[in-house]
């Protein structure tokens, strides 16, 4: 007895058909190569889909997937494409559009938004040239914006990340420490180097960073700079200077993408009210283009017991704010 074949037009309707399909029709080509018993041609607007019923089904509720999350993002990335591919076989479905995956991990494992914050922030960086996010430790502030910044390097999008902070001695005395002042910083710079190689193995990681493709140092470094085609991460912001954040601020150069995170609570200024982060908040909040994101508590992903250590503190120093009577 024959084998039933089915025929299927799937129409792309209120799509950008270059992001569907992909650069060189990679989309398409991996398409192909998830389903080699069907048939696909795809012209324009359509794919038709030639061979078994139940494959052409598959393959509809998986296009249809793709082409909501173009709509919704703009964008398809090769990788997203092969995740859903995956799911698909393995009879899942994909992750909520609002929590879809940033990139993927050396170790294979998707970056991706976890609570309602991390998403907003996701989302912010997407869609705005310049985006602050602040928060208490453990929300994935820098992470998610890493996390960004490769994709977006992976995906030509720009020519460079460039990743800062402020010099600040949380404490220490960097001045008894040996060496000059990028070796100095170095341990200050180290948790963006810690975020750096979860995301690319480690020879690529010294490639990058050996041709100046990846960038990371103080954010006196900075001053002088015009930053094109760049996506810049300014950590620790809240040790940052008015001055500091103004000249920081005007080296966004064209086709840039600037992300500043910080944690208001954890300023180590004389004097805290100088803080460049909170005067470029209160003074850019609501500039179109520019987008505030504010994390708390809930949106903290490391152990549990950092959630209940935080409320203790900010409740300890709200009571310590408080006028004696």
């Amino acid at each position: 007895m024959a084998e039933k074949v089915a025929e299927r037009e799937i129409l792309l309707e209120g799509v950008d058909l270059l992001s569907f399909y992909g650069v060189g029709n990679a989309n398409i080509q991996l398409l192909r190569e998830a389903y080699p018993a069907l048939k696909l041609v795809a012209r324009g607007s359509s794919i038709k889909a030639v061979g078994d019923p139940q494959a052409i089904e598959s393959l509809y509720r998986l296009i249809e997937t793709m082409v909501q999350e173009v709509r919704r993002h703009g964008r398809l990335p090769e990788e997203r494409v092969r995740e859903l591919v995956g799911r698909s076989r393995e009879g899942e479905a994909p992750p909520p559009l609002e929590y879809a995956p940033i990139l993927r991990t050396v170790s294979g494992q998707w970056v991706t938004p976890r609570t309602e914050g991390q998403r907003q922030l996701a989302e912010a960086i997407e869609t705005h040239d310049i985006t602050f996010a602040v928060g208490p430790a453990g929300t994935g502030k820098t992470y998610t914006a890493v996390a960004f910044a490769v994709r977006a390097l992976r995906e030509r999008q720009i020519r460079k990340i460039i990743l800062t902070r402020p010099a600040v001695e949380a404490g220490e005395n960097l001045g008894f420490l040996p060496g000059d002042l990028r070796e100095k910083v170095a341990p200050y710079l180290r948790p963006l180097y810690d975020s750096l190689e979860e995301m690319l193995s480690s020879e690529k990681l010294q490639q990058l960073l050996e041709q100046g493709i990846i960038e990371i140092a103080p954010l006196a470094y900075m001053r002088g700079r015009t930053l094109n085609d760049a996506f810049i991460i300014l950590d620790e912001a809240q040790n940052a200077t008015r001055l500091q954040m103004k000249m920081f601020l005007t080296r966004f150069g064209h086709r840039s993408r600037i992300v500043i995170t910080g944690d208001l609570s954890q300023i180590d200024l004389p004097r805290p009210e100088n803080s460049g982060l909170l005067h470029a908040i209160q003074l850019l909040e609501g500039v179109p283009g520019i987008a505030v994101v504010r994390l708390t508590e809930t949106d903290i992903v490391r152990h549990p017991l950092v959630s209940e250590i935080v409320r203790l503190y900010e409740a300890d120093a709200s009571r310590a704010a408080r006028p004696s009577s």
